[in-house]
């Protein structure tokens, strides 16, 4: 805006120096004509720009709120710049300037203004003389042509990478260790203990804390892809933090780029999975690639989300894959013998009671005291890992109604069976979420689930919608989400606004020049932009993102 705000002014004090050369009144006689001469071009400049950046307030999604500031504040810069070259400009002029008398005579030709009219004359002439200039007219246009269809090309050809929103350098990312079901804490520690012992060797790493069978404090990340939520002596975080990036060569993304592999082959070791999660630029979401299985049937679900996973992982450059199925974990299920608990006098509550002690823990009594402000419970139970040891439980013993100790393995039987999925919802539909990321030269989620969704339609998977959730919730489907879909959101919701400000773009400037061709005149060059663009963001190897 600040630079807006002085474009403005300089195009009103270079009019009045302009005239001040070539006239020869007074300043003060001057400064009107010179600030009407520019001012409808200002006024119409201004309203151009307004108009153009006026869409991006239309923006919906996630990335809505990033969108609209840019429209009302730029906007209201732009208001500010019109006012201050309208007022504060002349004012100044009048202050600095007034007595001063023009000096010189009107402009006859010569100096620099003739050299630029021999130069441009010699480019221009070619294309204007008879049938000679049509031909190279047309000329120029295929010449343009091919020059926009080469830079797409680039696009086509990966040497522009398209992705949402580019890596932001952060101090800070996360490791997300998942250890399968039934896993102990002291197991988990021990796993995210070596994964910090290899951290602490990377030598940007200032600390890290490590956070077993709970989560971190809520982060960016953790509110939306809900770690917070993340409780069991199966789950572990690590928090790292990293020097300031302006005392270290390597961006955060490079750094956990280059950590990722060592991580994940330690936790593979002890059949656990790490994932490496970056702060997010922008809005974030479950994770860059989301692949949401939808079906009738929850064990179908899963068997399509396996064969999901199985097209994640064998896609080159997909990395951190993992779904949101529980591992199948073992649960015995003990049964109390009625007849035989009868005969020795046992009720089934004194089972159950029995049971929720040693495992659970159970108040006893209260210890009081004279130093005591509070009494303290007196807690049984079992020791970790005594509950751990099934038949050290099933050896406690209960008293029947005759007085006899009797083992809980006389007057139980156990059945073999399996822990109940939890079952996730979306719009009140069970959904299986299958997740990655993609690392590598390209770097970008778009091309990995170009590529994901390629082999799957060539291995006979499910059917794959892109825009709109499955209209058949008896039908195995398949529904792309995460980075995806907020990218197709914004681009959606910026084509469609964009295209009203070009149309309030070309009414001004009709109603300006009072026709309707001097306008597409005026904006014939707006797709020539494309020309400048990729081709250099190919020379600077940077990725062509939203913003």
């Amino acid at each position: 805006s600040i630079g807006i705000l002085v474009d403005d002014a300089i195009v009103v004090v270079e009019n009045i120096h302009r005239h001040l050369a070539t006239g020869r009144e007074k300043v003060l006689e001057l400064i009107p004509r010179a600030v009407d001469e520019v001012g409808g071009p200002t006024i119409l400049a201004t309203l151009t720009v307004i108009a153009a950046l006026l869409p991006m307030a239309f923006v919906t999604g996630l990335m809505g709120p990033y969108m609209s500031p840019i429209p009302i504040n730029a906007s209201m810069g732009m208001l500010i710049s019109l006012a201050v070259a309208f007022i504060l400009t002349p004012w100044l002029s009048r202050r600095f300037l007034a007595g001063e008398q023009a000096q010189g005579a009107p402009h006859t030709g010569g100096g620099p203004d003739s050299r630029m009219d021999r130069f441009f004359t010699r480019i221009m002439r070619p294309f204007l003389a008879g049938r000679r200039g049509r031909r190279m007219r047309w000329l120029l246009l295929l010449a343009m042509l091919l020059m926009i269809a080469g830079s797409l090309y680039l696009v086509a050809s990966r040497q522009v990478v398209l992705k949402m929103l580019p890596f932001d350098n952060k101090s800070e990312f996360q490791v997300v260790l998942d250890m399968p079901e039934g896993s102990s804490l002291e197991q988990t520690t021990r796993v995210l203990d070596e994964i910090g012992g290899y951290l602490a060797t990377i030598p940007e790493v200032t600390d890290y804390q490590v956070y077993a069978g709970t989560a971190g404090p809520i982060s960016f990340n953790g509110l939306v892809r809900q770690y917070y939520l993340r409780q069991g002596a199966n789950l572990g975080d690590i928090q790292v933090n990293l020097v300031d990036k302006h005392q270290r060569a390597r961006k955060s993304h490079q750094i956990a780029l280059d950590a990722r592999p060592a991580i994940q082959a330690i936790a593979a070791r002890h059949q656990g999975n790490a994932k490496i999660v970056e702060v997010p630029p922008g809005p974030p979401v479950l994770s860059p690639l989301v692949a949401e299985i939808y079906g009738i049937d929850y064990q179908g679900q899963i068997r399509v989300a396996r064969q999901v996973r199985k097209a994640f992982a064998a896609t080159p450059d997909i990395v951190d894959v993992d779904d949101s199925v529980e591992y199948p974990s073992k649960k015995m299920v003990l049964r109390v013998d009625r007849a035989r608990a009868a005969q020795l006098g046992v009720l089934q509550s004194q089972v159950v009671d029995a049971l929720a002690t040693v495992l659970g823990g159970s108040d006893m009594g209260y210890l009081h005291g004279p130093n005591l402000k509070y009494a303290v419970p007196i807690r049984v139970e079992y020791a970790s890992e005594d509950q751990a040891d099934l038949e050290q439980v099933l050896a406690l013993r209960v008293r029947g109604s005759g007085g006899t100790l009797v083992p809980l393995a006389e007057i139980v039987t156990l059945e073999p069976s399996h822990r109940e999925y939890s079952i996730q919802h979306k719009d009140l539909l069970p959904v299986v979420y299958v997740t990655g990321d993609m690392a590598g030269r390209v770097d970008s989620p778009l091309y990995g689930l170009a590529a994901i969704s390629e082999r799957l339609e060539q291995e006979g998977g499910p059917r794959q919608l892109f825009v709109s959730p499955p209209d058949n919730p008896y039908e195995y489907s398949l529904k792309w989400d995460g980075e995806w879909q907020v990218t197709y959101e914004t681009f959606r919701d910026m084509g469609i606004a964009y295209s009203v400000g070009l149309l309030l773009i070309y009414l001004l400037v009709v109603a300006q020049f009072r026709s309707y061709v001097v306008p597409l005149v005026i904006m014939a060059p707006i797709p020539l932009t494309i020309i400048g663009i990729l081709p250099g963001h190919a020379l600077l190897h940077t990725q062509f993102t939203a913003t």
